[in-house]
């Protein structure tokens, strides 16, 4: 196995990075609730994050939205109904302006690693349970974006789109998640390919 791969067992699941939201919307302050919200929904990195503008976001109320990350070669990564809720809140409380990082420190400038990465050890222990501390699990606040992709997966996402969306290559996605890409849990039409592969001029059996 590659070492590139991550294990199922060490992804947060969909329960987890609900229930870890959910704290930091609660106990957190200022940008870092709304930030770690979008990552989780976009996959996006931290870095890519951070920089994010305004103005870089399309978000129509009920919808899914898309925000454009300039950074590297540009991309367009669609926003989940909720996420695209939270940063509509969020946009509107703090009251930013098109220009404006979306993710702004509370004492301007960008949001500070130091500080989302603080809220976010104090969620792992106040949420996971001790095994799953110990273990590592969710241990950098970029397994957010490990889980979205993998999510993006299993909603059946080809792996080309992940890729697009995640700014990397299909090679890549498939080297990291070798567990969505097992052949047996793929369902074969084997009639439809027996006539695709049919040659001409060979006479049936």
């Amino acid at each position: 196995m590659s070492k590139l791969a991550i294990g199922e067992s060490s992804l947060l699941s969909a329960d987890h990075v609900r229930a870890l939201l959910e704290w930091l919307q609660e106990e957190s302050s200022g940008a870092v609730f709304p930030f770690l919200a979008a990552m989780a929904g976009t996959a996006l990195s931290p870095g890519e994050a951070v920089s994010v503008r305004v103005q870089d976001v399309t978000l129509p109320d009920g919808e899914f939205g898309e925000v454009l990350v300039r950074a590297g070669e540009s991309r367009r990564v669609p926003v989940s109904v909720d996420v695209v809720g939270v940063l509509r809140r969020w946009i509107g409380e703090a009251g930013l302006e098109a220009e404006d990082l979306l993710f702004p420190a509370e004492r301007g400038g960008a949001l500070a690693s130091s500080e989302y990465k603080r809220a976010w050890r104090r969620a792992r222990q106040a949420v996971l349970s001790p095994d799953e501390v110990q273990a590592g699990l969710g241990e950098q606040v970029s397994s957010l974006r490990d889980s979205c992709l993998d999510r993006w997966l299993e909603a059946g996402v080809p792996a080309w789109g992940v890729a697009e969306w995640a700014g990397v290559s299909a090679s890549w996605i498939a080297l990291r998640y070798p567990h969505r890409f097992r052949l047996e849990d793929i369902e074969i039409d084997w009639e439809h390919l027996e006539e695709s592969l049919r040659l001409p001029g060979i006479p049936e059996r």
